[in-house]
């Protein structure tokens, strides 16, 4: 498993019985997480929160507040700020456990010698790792994603962050529409990260299932990759596949850059605080470079 260990305005309190408790910079928020099967270990800080949210039977859910709550706060990561909200679908604008990935892509990029790296973020939500290729010393990062107020949201992030001076591309499209389009225009990346829903629709109604659609999203990504990469990172939150599924999607898709790299793949995890205990979060499969 692959956990952050530089983000330190969230912390995991403790998970079980179907949920987890959070403190997002001082902000304790309690959630349903359905991998937490195991008993709390922690029974007493569950009633010390601020706010919960209450699934419905019916899809979706609302918060109950127990104390008056900004509409927004942030948290840091490295010199990086972030926009947290709840928001009506459980999420608050980040998943604590890709910061993995933003160590990985930030220590890549910046100890990389070239100047001119250029990086793709795809299905990028609310732009964390964005941020992170755009402070690491990428020259160019494009930022797509079909939810136009995701995309507004990751520009919130780029100004609450200083790097509204850096050359951050955002666009509001269906991502596998947009990296046809880029092979055709001819444009490279150095770096692609890809972070595909389980199911979504994109802003005409596209349909998008992973099972359905990650074979051709990898293939058509392929081709967009620069001749000297360093990485090509996908990440799911789609149960039921393992690893080992990714790991030979990836290994098939890239082909033809093993000879220059490796693929591996793990889960993404955090720890509970003083607990040797991991929250399983999901699978990231990544092709990175030979060093």
């Amino acid at each position: 498993m692959i956990t952050g260990k530089e983000f330190k305005d969230y912390i995991l309190l403790d998970a079980g019985d179907k949920e987890k408790i959070e403190s997002w910079n001082g902000i304790i928020l309690r959630r349903p997480d359905p991998m937490a099967i195991w008993p709390k270990t922690k029974e007493d800080i569950w009633d010390k929160y601020d706010a919960i949210y209450h699934r419905s039977d019916k899809g979706g859910g609302n918060w109950e507040y127990h104390k008056r709550l900004k509409e927004y706060w942030t948290l840091n990561f490295r010199d990086l700020t972030f926009k947290v909200s709840p928001t009506n679908f459980k999420h608050t604008g980040l998943f604590p456990e890709q910061s993995a990935n933003w160590e990985f892509i930030y220590d890549k990029i910046s100890n990389d010698p070239r100047d001119d790296i250029k990086i793709l973020n795809l299905f990028a939500y609310t732009g964390a790792a964005t941020m992170v290729a755009s402070r690491a010393g990428a020259k160019e990062v494009v930022h797509v994603d079909a939810a136009k107020g995701m995309v507004e949201w990751a520009k919130e992030n780029m100004e609450l962050s200083h790097l509204q001076d850096n050359t951050i591309r955002f666009i509001v499209d269906d991502c596998l529409k947009f990296i046809k389009r880029e092979y055709r225009r001819g444009h490279k990346y150095h770096g692609i990260i890809m972070d595909p829903p389980s199911y979504g629709r994109g802003p005409n109604g596209e349909i998008f299932r992973f099972e359905d659609k990650i074979n051709e999203l990898l293939m058509e990504a392929v081709k967009i990759l620069d001749d000297d990469p360093l990485f090509l990172i996908v990440s799911s939150y789609t149960t039921g596949y393992s690893s080992t599924v990714l790991t030979n999607v990836m290994n098939h898709h890239m082909k033809d850059f093993l000879d220059r790299g490796k693929v591996y793949s793990d889960e993404l995890g955090i720890m509970i605080e003083g607990k040797d205990i991991a929250l399983p979060c999901g699978l990231t499969t990544r092709w990175v470079r030979n060093d």
